[in-house]
């Protein structure tokens, strides 16, 4: 499948600030299902900083935007191919060791509650354990858009039985790290849902760490593993760490965020 992106990011201030730094995760890797045929990123009035490939394997470039300022708009373009490869991610090129994933951070802290629905699982091995603790999650958590917010914990959307795919994947996180599975936050697009409807807004899903697969995502949000519906840009221990655009301010003013995306497939 080829996906077409689109993904306008605008922050506007109150009043103007003096310059404004950013760090992008917003290219995607070509790997085993998933191909980068062109991809554009750029920043109203940014200069490009340095660039590197980080050892999850993604690339971080910085930008600066000298002031004053009053909106910085991001925007994103590209086309990528894809393929299913049941959620499988091969030939990906990363260095940090799996186990690096198993620790815990504040959005993926487990309570009791969560500690039960992780225990509540059965399964004869890491795989089958991977999709009943996804199944699980998703019994559990009800999607639903505006009841929680960016800084909601896996344990407090658990509380409610209600969230978005962030809350989804902060849950599946902590409930596999928690039966001793390395698991990290996935930040990407998604251009249709299960029903075929757009979809009109980045995503993000889970990828487990199973002996003799590797890396293995699930999206508890749709309920299945991501295929050629998903482009994969970035990975981190949570939401914050995998996040795509990281940025500061420098002065006064209140910043408002902006976000529209439009994924398309395109002719072959």
């Amino acid at each position: 499948m080829r996906l077409t992106v689109d993904h306008v990011t605008r922050y506007t201030y109150d009043h103007p600030v003096r310059s404004v730094v950013q760090s992008h995760r917003l290219s995607p890797a070509s790997y085993s299902g998933q191909k980068v045929i062109d991809w554009e990123v750029t920043v109203s009035g940014g200069r490009k900083g340095a660039r590197h490939r980080d050892g999850a394997g993604d690339q971080i470039q910085a930008w600066t935007i000298a002031g004053p300022v009053t909106e910085v708009v991001v925007h994103v373009r590209g086309t990528v191919e894809t393929e299913d490869l049941a959620g499988v991610l091969r030939g990906h090129r990363e260095s940090v060791p799996p186990d690096c994933y198993l620790c815990d951070t504040l959005p993926t802290r487990l309570d009791v509650a969560l500690m039960a629905l992780a225990d509540s699982v059965a399964a004869p091995d890491a795989l089958s354990l991977s999709h009943a603790l996804s199944a699980a999650v998703s019994d559990a958590i009800a999607y639903r858009p505006g009841v929680t917010h960016a800084h909601t914990t896996a344990a407090e959307a658990l509380a409610l039985g209600e969230g978005v795919c962030q809350d989804h994947a902060h849950a599946l996180i902590a409930c596999a790290r928690h039966r001793g599975i390395s698991a990290r936050y996935v930040s990407g697009y998604l251009s249709v849902t299960e029903d075929g409807s757009p979809h009109e807004a980045a995503h993000a899903w889970a990828e487990l760490h199973v002996p003799g697969l590797g890396w293995v995502g699930f999206d508890p949000a749709n309920r299945c593993c991501p295929d050629a519906r998903y482009i994969r840009l970035g990975s981190g221990l949570d939401a914050q760490d995998a996040a795509p655009i990281r940025g500061i301010a420098r002065g006064g003013g209140r910043e408002e965020m902006d976000v529209t995306v439009a994924i398309q497939q395109a002719a072959q």
